[in-house]
């Protein structure tokens, strides 16, 4: 007679339907309170409950060990409790005497979070844990969780979803080693892969679906470059730097003014392709002009350096600025441009293309439509096919060379050799190249 007397929504669960369902998802009875139905069939008793201004999620147990009735009643005493002020989860912990998961979860991202490298970055970090992790292992006390426990976060989703679950298993690693070194937890990591997970789960490169992004074809590298040029928009400026210096878009996205010296160098050493009935045009002073990317936001956690090209610059000094943001490419409203803004740009150009009846800017391979991220793999094929150092290009595209010993060795980061082969680029992006790919220097060959 309790539960009647209890106001719940129309559609509020029955006990035939919880004894019953096995269908994977969340089913909400009230107060908070909804049943958890796992892909493996398991089910549980969760409540979402405010306390202290904090929205929180508390786990009370699986049926049919917890009938509804009682499921009911737990809910109700607890936003009871909540509502006066206090903590039902710190009192259960207490009363059991440890630290559950999620909240072993919170100090530590509390006290880490601060040392990822980027907003996007840090809620990844929180996201896959609270999505995968928390609804298996949230209200278990970390001094109680094993491997089984583990397996059950990770099998359903270590096949379908690799590279997220790769990434779920140190994330979880990582929260039970701090719960260790606190003092919440003794003994092995159930979250260790060698020796542990590694004889129970396949290895991720045997199981993963490696999949490169779209990268466009060095045939089509001109004229893409021609139609990206005949596009307005601070989105299209953006593209057309990212391809000029092979970056990220991260990278080129959170670029601010301070981080560009303008320095004006030497005559330039290149000259556009002529015929003896043309005139040799020059593209103007080369200049050594650098942007210094810092640490901070760079993937490898190092300061990187780019040797910027004349039109590099030149898209630089065309770009509007705006009182009370430093970025250089900046969003309508202000703040750093989007992501979605570049792959827009892309995405339309494609969409004109296929209009107009034609095959468009399509990976080679795989035949998908190119994206941002997949200039850079068409500027590193067009290095090799020029004969440009290894090294050379893969410090360009900031990527890791060689061992440790050999990085430390390796001082050099060879700006102004790279200052010329990023010219070189340019030119092949505008055309100006010979049968053998390479640019011609007609001034100097005269």
């Amino acid at each position: 007679m309790a539960d009647k007397a209890i106001r719940r929504p129309e559609k509020a669960l029955s006990s035939r339907f919880v004894d019953t369902v096995d269908k994977p998802g969340k089913y909400f009875d009230g107060q908070g309170l909804f049943l958890r139905v796992q892909p493996n069939g398991s089910r549980q008793w969760v409540q979402r409950i405010t306390i202290r201004g904090k929205r929180r999620e508390m786990g009370l147990g699986s049926p049919p060990a917890i009938t509804l009735a009682a499921a009911r009643k737990m809910a109700l005493e607890n936003r009871g409790k909540a509502m006066m002020g206090g903590d039902p989860i710190a009192e259960r912990r207490d009363a059991r005497g440890g630290l559950t998961f999620e909240e072993a979860m919170e100090k530590y991202l509390a006290a880490k979070l601060h040392e990822f490298r980027s907003e996007k970055h840090r809620k990844q970090w929180a996201s896959t844990l609270t999505t995968y992790a928390l609804p298996t292992l949230g209200p278990k006390l970390v001094a109680e969780i094993d491997t089984q426990d583990l397996l059950k976060v990770l099998q359903p989703i270590w096949q379908s979803k690799t590279e997220t679950a790769k990434r779920l298993r140190g994330r979880i690693e990582a929260v039970l080693s701090w719960a260790t070194v606190a003092g919440h937890r003794k003994g092995d990591n159930p979250a260790r892969w060698k020796g542990n997970l590694s004889e129970i789960l396949p290895k991720p490169a045997k199981v993963a679906k490696t999949t490169n992004q779209p990268a466009l074809a060095m045939s089509d590298a001109p004229r893409w470059w021609r139609d990206l040029q005949d596009r307005e928009g601070m989105a299209a400026k953006a593209l057309q730097f990212l391809t000029l210096t092979a970056a990220r878009s991260g990278e080129v996205r959170g670029m601010t003014w301070g981080e560009i010296d303008f320095q004006t160098g030497t005559p330039a050493t290149s000259a556009t392709i002529a015929t003896p009935e043309t005139e040799i045009q020059s593209k103007g002073a080369a200049t050594s002009a650098t942007w210094t990317i810092p640490a901070s936001r760079m993937k490898a956690g190092r300061p990187h350096r780019v040797a910027l090209t004349p039109e590099a610059v030149e898209i630089l000094e065309s770009l509007p600025r705006m009182d009370g943001t430093e970025f250089a490419f900046f969003a309508p409203r202000g703040g750093m441009l989007s992501d979605m803004s570049i792959s827009a740009v892309m995405r339309r150009m494609q969409e004109a293309e296929a209009k107009a009846g034609r095959d468009g800017y399509l990976d080679p391979q795989s035949k998908r439509p190119a994206v941002p991220h997949g200039l850079r793999s068409t500027f590193r094929q067009w290095a090799a096919e020029q004969g440009y150092p290894r090294d050379m290009a893969e410090i360009a595209l900031a990527h890791f060379i060689g061992s440790e010993v050999e990085r430390a060795y390796q001082r050099s980061d060879m700006l102004e050799r790279r200052r010329e082969m990023m010219a070189a680029w340019a030119a092949f992006l505008r055309g100006e190249a010979g049968q053998d790919g390479k640019v011609v220097n007609l001034e100097a060959r005269a």
